[in-house]
């Protein structure tokens, strides 16, 4: 027997369901409103007998104890694993001595930050020297049971506050600077508190522990305003968002998420009530963060901020999601009959453009009400682009209006649906004030070219003579490796997980890929 299967034999699939819903008997199995869609009558089923679950309703999502916990929790497998073998009481595969040492020093690390975000809460609440960070809190409007519920802190303006502290709790200098909690002189090898005179704000992985922090000056000629802890062990900023651990389940309530900038959007938000808010943390919207994101809603706002730089955050934040979101292949005729694909992006992207010189901070603490019409009028990013190329366009300059036509096609043929396809062309040419029919023609020229790309991809491949199955997909590999070699390391993390080793030239079996994998590597 299996550990997938020695887990299940130990649990029983309705007492782990209704330990996250409330189940009502029905006959031979059990019902409930569905988690994973809005509805008011139960189509949520689940079979005792299978040990399977099923909606009958608007979602159609079914599987067994681990498809269900990873959906509710948004988990990996091996997180659903682990937590789920821990609760059948289960031994997994025993681990490597680097594995099992690798695995320890995490839990030092998540000790440690849990020990120091304690610290700095205290501080906040009790320390004289704080009370800039109290007056700075009570300015912005945050409750007492905001501070709390993020567990904001204050950092001392000594260099060697928290070393103090946190070596007294039995943590060494080693684990301090490899926490990011202290900054290490390379001259020297003398170490200093990293954060020093400033509001801490704990930054937390899905599970709600804490993996780092963003850390806001409270001198006003203070920079830089805020400070992240660098990238640790725990920590990848490009891989996190600020607020996730408790936005979720609400994103996933409400089928959508509003992605704002910084930490006091997300925390004014939580406290007015809009709780499917999360925060990129100043930094571009990355690949990584949306597949995230993608586990819970496939129903995106961009609110970043209203200025110059806000604005390219917001067009690279766009690209980004239309590069990283899944896709729909849809079938596209040419005038001879033959088919090809073009590809829809199986997502809604809207941006809400905020007023210039406020942030949704500014906004939900003004008026609750406004914020949340503002998300309801959220703009498809087809209408974002036009409005931002249309900004000082020459209404004579037919040059530039087909440089606008052209930069709108990809997105435009990206639209999944074909109804609303045809309406963007049509706004375009309202906006440019050309003849639809230009833009029409542009936009089947374009899906035209795009299906002949397929088929002829698709013909040179059938052309091609086999090297056998698992060189096909070495080969495969190895192209997106020589094409994007930041996805190597990501491959070997998901490999680590999985307790495997990192991917080396002798996995490959054809010569010649090995040859070439390991002469890339070095």
């Amino acid at each position: 027997m299996s550990v997938i299967d020695e887990i299940k034999d130990r649990l029983d699939i309705v007492e782990v369901i209704s330990s996250y819903i409330p189940l009502q008997k029905a006959g031979r199995n059990y019902k409930a409103l569905c988690p994973f869609h809005s509805e008011k009558t139960p189509s949520f089923v689940v079979f005792p007998d299978s040990q399977r679950w099923h909606c009958f309703g608007a979602c159609g999502e079914g599987g067994d104890v681990f498809t269900f916990v990873m959906k509710q929790e948004g988990w990996d497998f091996r997180t659903a694993l682990e937590e789920l073998a821990r609760r059948a009481g289960v031994e997994l595969r025993p681990r490597t001595p680097a594995q099992r040492q690798a695995e320890e020093e995490a839990d030092r690390l998540r000790g440690l930050l849990a020990e120091a975000a304690r610290y700095y809460h205290h501080l906040l609440r009790h320390a004289p020297e704080a009370e800039a960070a109290r007056a700075y809190i009570a300015r912005r409007g945050l409750s007492n049971e905001t501070v709390a519920r993020f567990t904001l802190g204050y950092s001392l303006p000594g260099w060697e506050s928290a070393r103090g502290h946190l070596t007294e709790r039995g943590y060494t200098i080693e684990e301090l600077v490899k926490a990011g909690l202290l900054v290490q002189r390379e001259d020297s090898g003398s170490t200093y508190d990293r954060f020093r005179d400033r509001l801490m704000i704990p930054i937390r992985d899905l599970q709600g522990r804490v993996i780092g922090f963003g850390a806001r000056t409270l001198d006003p000629e203070g920079v830089p305003k805020y400070i992240n802890s660098p990238q640790t062990p725990l920590f990848d900023k490009g891989r996190t968002l600020f607020g996730l651990d408790l936005a979720r389940q609400a994103i996933r309530r409400e089928d959508r998420v509003v992605i704002v900038e910084g930490y006091m959007d997300v925390m004014q938000a939580h406290q007015a009530g809009f709780a499917n808010v999360v925060a990129q943390m100043g930094t571009a919207l990355t690949e990584a963060q949306l597949k995230q994101l993608q586990r819970y809603t496939k129903r995106f706002v961009l609110a970043l901020d209203p200025d110059a730089a806000g604005v390219q955050a917001t067009l690279r934040g766009v690209e980004v999601a239309r590069e990283a979101l899944e896709r729909e292949w849809e079938p596209i005729f040419d005038p001879r009959g033959l088919v090809g694909y073009e590809a829809r992006l199986g997502a809604e992207i809207r941006v809400l453009r905020l007023p210039r010189g406020q942030d949704p901070d500014d906004l939900i603490r003004e008026d609750p009400r406004r914020w949340a019409a503002m998300v309801e009028e959220a703009v498809p990013v087809v209408d974002f682009y036009l409005q931002i190329l249309l900004e000082g366009l020459a209404p004579d300059d037919t040059k530039a209006k087909a440089r606008v036509v052209d930069t709108l096609l990809p997105i435009l043929r990206a639209v999944a649906n074909p109804v609303e396809r045809e309406d963007y062309a049509q706004k375009i040419a309202r906006a440019l004030r050309v003849d639809a029919r230009a833009v029409h023609a542009r936009l089947r020229s374009a899906e035209r070219r795009s299906a002949r790309l397929q088929r002829g991809t698709a013909r040179t491949q059938e052309r091609a003579p086999s090297r056998g199955v698992t060189a096909d997909l070495e080969g495969h590999c190895l192209t997106m490796l020589l094409q994007r070699p930041g996805i190597l390391s990501q491959i070997n993390d998901a490999l680590r997980e999985s307790q495997l080793e990192p991917l080396r030239g002798q996995d490959f079996q054809d010569v010649g890929y090995r040859a070439i994998f390991e002469a890339w590597e070095t």
